[in-house]
């Protein structure tokens, strides 16, 4: 109230329910002071110098009648449709181009004027004149008509804008649950291929573990197999030695009786003893050879000269085989 130092106390400006601070230069609604007169039903504001109205002007419900005619009012309270006790506004000789589109729901409006004012050409054909009382009604009516369609075109607007951000959070969602179940799939897709992974190193080890003992198990037969064979070996080569033992002897023995044979042929050829009767079947015998090696020689020397040429011809065909 301290730009307004005529407005002094409200209390001076009420009579009845009609609050008068017309012609008392205001450039600000005293919203705070006039919330407790709710019992003043109709205020009066024409005449000052009030260029807008304060959010706070909606919460007073109590008003019935307003008259703002004769001020500088560019623009209307979003929530002006709070006031919905109100059913004679007058804003005749202001600024505005529009109304708030909240206008539509002041249902109790039976009385409006808005001549007099820059209105944009949709507002000013559904205001009209208002020349009378019965103008002034059919501005109310016709002017709540075209805001109730602007609201319903707002709400549609407001519904298609909704609708579109529900689609986009859809999509958005869509594509989340999209990119999730990729990573889920990539996961799942890692997890099998870890696993496919696991699996093969495993056959791989087995693999490498059952070739280990199949070679040890070949090295094992091979070794034992060699074992065998030196068994044998050793079993074919001792086997033989009673054998040349025996050979040898008995070998020994023809020559012992060789040479007992010849050392008797000697004694009873050369000795005094050849008259004796035990050496006349020996000496008999002795000479009997002496005819029949005679007799032989001729045989013996072609046995000779055939053994020495095959072995030459054997030579010969070694000779050239190595070559």
């Amino acid at each position: 109230m301290s730009k307004n130092s005529k407005v002094l106390n409200l209390k001076d400006k009420i009579s009845g329910n009609e609050m008068d601070l017309s012609l008392c230069n205001l450039t600000e609604v005293p919203v705070r002071e006039l919330a407790s007169f709710t019992k003043a039903t109709v205020l009066d504001l024409s005449c000052n110098n009030i260029t807008s109205l304060p959010p706070e002007f909606c919460n007073l419900t109590h008003l019935v009648k307003v008259d703002l005619s004769k001020n500088q009012l560019t623009a209307l309270p979003d929530d002006l449709g709070n006031l919905t006790n109100l059913q004679h506004l007058d804003l005749y000789n202001n600024k505005l181009n529009v109304l708030p589109v909240s206008f539509s729901q002041l249902r109790s409006l039976k009385w409006l004027d808005l001549k007099d004012n820059p209105l944009e050409a949709g507002l000013a054909k559904a205001a009209g004149d208002c020349l009378d009382e019965k103008q002034c009604k059919q501005c109310a009516s016709k002017v709540l008509q075209h805001m109730r369609a602007m609201q319903d075109e707002v709400d549609r607007a407001r519904e298609k804008r909704l609708m579109r951000e529900k689609e986009l959070e859809r999509k958005k969602e869509a594509k989340q649950r999209e990119r999730e179940a990729r990573e889920k799939e990539a996961r799942k897709r890692e997890k099998a291929e870890e696993k496919e992974k696991r699996r093969k190193e495993y056959n791989a080890q087995m693999a490498a573990v059952a070739a280990r003992e199949q070679q040890k198990k070949k090295s094992e037969e091979k070794k034992k197999k060699n074992g065998q064979t030196a068994d044998k070996k050793v079993v074919v080569e001792s086997a033989p030695k009673p054998r040349r033992s025996l050979i040898g002897l008995m070998f020994k023995l023809l020559v012992l009786l060789l040479l007992g044979l010849a050392g008797v042929a000697a004694a009873c050829r050369l000795t005094d003893l050849q008259k004796e009767a035990v050496c006349v079947p020996v000496n008999v015998a002795v000479d009997d050879g002496l005819s029949w090696a005679r007799e032989q020689e001729g045989v013996v020397r072609q046995l000779v000269q055939n053994l020495s040429s095959a072995a030459k011809e054997f030579l010969e065909s070694t000779q050239a085989s190595k070559n």
